[in-house]
């Protein structure tokens, strides 16, 4: 089992947590509709590390992004989501 580490509350099991989507895939108020399409639609699927957002749905209910690796499910980073967190 994956052990998350939630920004407020320490070391947690996976089983507390929800995925929601990935960061790339948030799309702006003012995006424009080809854009919002492309950014929900059109996006790529790699193999490696990628920013994920998740909350903490058990437990402090915060939401956070997760910097993990999709193959090995090995998790570099976790923050809380804030103002600075989004692009």
């Amino acid at each position: 089992m994956m052990q998350i580490t939630c920004p407020h509350c320490g070391p947690r099991a996976q089983s507390e947590f929800i995925y929601e989507r990935t960061v790339d895939s948030v799309v702006p108020l003012d995006a424009a509709p080809e854009q919002a399409m492309a950014t929900l639609f059109a996006r790529t699927n790699p193999r490696g590390v990628d920013e994920e957002i998740w909350r903490h749905t058990y437990g402090c209910r915060a939401w956070l992004i997760m910097t993990r690796h999709r193959v090995t499910n090995e998790i570099s980073a976790t923050r809380a989501v804030g103002p600075e967190a989004l692009p």
